[in-house]
């Protein structure tokens, strides 16, 4: 049984300036399966949190469907969601109480007890630090009492809409290692995220999103070793090297990272490659293999970077 499955789900959004229609979700289908960490890539606004909202009942889709913990009817999807712990990108506690209060509260509506709440928050790093007030909490801090809260109550399937939006490097590192806990002990988990860097690192399978759409499905090592990625320096303007080795038969793009220019071909045509530029008077001083990113992936896939985070 899939732990979540869609089908073809969709959300319009009618009227707005101009009377005008916004397709902010277009008929996506995927599939979720036990024990995966499923990363949801897209760049800002690309529809994750409209598509998570679905999920979650709080937008009701437009068209297609979608199931939770092998359930569609009403009824079935109100029970599923007990089983789920979720938490939106930003998160909502009552400022003037600290993290251990703000858990309290979350565990009463759950129906969970203290021991549950000393162990999340020995979890989640929050163990010397529940005696502070959540206003004035970091924003890791914030986001790990938002972990915190989404895993009380021993869930099934954790979704979490960009936890790590606005850390620093060192606080997307704890999200990271938090989460890989959590797969450890056989969570299903949903993470929807802009920052390329961290579903690779982190999730097991991506969806790829642009503009509502799906445009890339499968596991991580599957998209990341679609195409081969070769690194080319040599004498000369960059711009030139780029724009040579973009006009090669096999490779599927060209871009200039720092100072060389990386080169995505559809089959390991090395030689070739290095032939076709030494006939147009390009004469390589360096060129090597390299793995393939999530980032790379994506500018193959929609010539587009726009709205992710820097990767690091």
């Amino acid at each position: 049984m899939s732990i979540i499955e869609t089908d073809g789900l969709t959300k319009r959004y009618s009227g707005g300036l101009r009377n005008s229609d916004t397709l902010a979700v277009d008929r996506i289908s995927f599939r979720v399966e036990p024990g995966q960490v499923f990363g949801f890539l897209g760049p800002n606004g690309c529809g994750k949190t409209t598509t998570i909202g679905m999920l979650l009942g709080i937008i009701t889709p437009t068209g297609g469907s979608f199931r939770l913990l092998g359930g569609s009817t009403p009824r079935e999807l109100h029970a599923a969601r007990q089983r789920i712990g979720a938490t939106l990108e930003y998160p909502n506690f009552y400022p003037y109480l600290n993290c251990r209060d703000n858990l309290q509260l979350v565990a009463r509506v759950k129906g969970r007890g203290e021991s549950e709440i000393q162990d999340t928050l020995e979890m989640v790093g929050l163990r010397d630090r529940q005696k502070t007030k959540f206003k004035a909490c970091s924003l890791g801090m914030k986001q790990r009492l938002a972990l915190g809260a989404t895993m009380l109550g021993d869930p099934e399937l954790i979704i979490l809409d960009e936890p790590a939006n606005g850390l620093d490097p060192a606080g997307q590192r704890e999200i990271r290692e938090i989460i890989g806990e959590l797969a450890n002990r056989g969570k299903t988990i949903f993470l929807s995220s802009h920052l390329l860097h961290e579903v690779e690192r982190t999730c097991t399978d991506v969806a790829i999103v642009e503009a509502g759409r799906l445009v890339k499905l499968g596991s991580v090592d599957e998209i990341t070793s679609a195409r081969i990625v070769v690194a080319i320096r040599a004498e000369g303007a960059l711009e030139t090297l780029s724009a040579t080795a973009s006009e090669f038969p096999g490779a599927t793009g060209a871009r200039i990272e720092e100072d060389r220019v990386l080169v995505s071909l559809e089959r390991a045509e090395v030689a070739e490659l290095n032939r076709f530029l030494v006939e147009r008077g390009i004469y390589v001083s360096h060129l090597t293999l390299e793995r393939q990113t999530l980032e790379d992936a994506f500018m193959d896939l929609t010539g587009s970077n726009a709205g992710f985070g820097v990767i690091q």
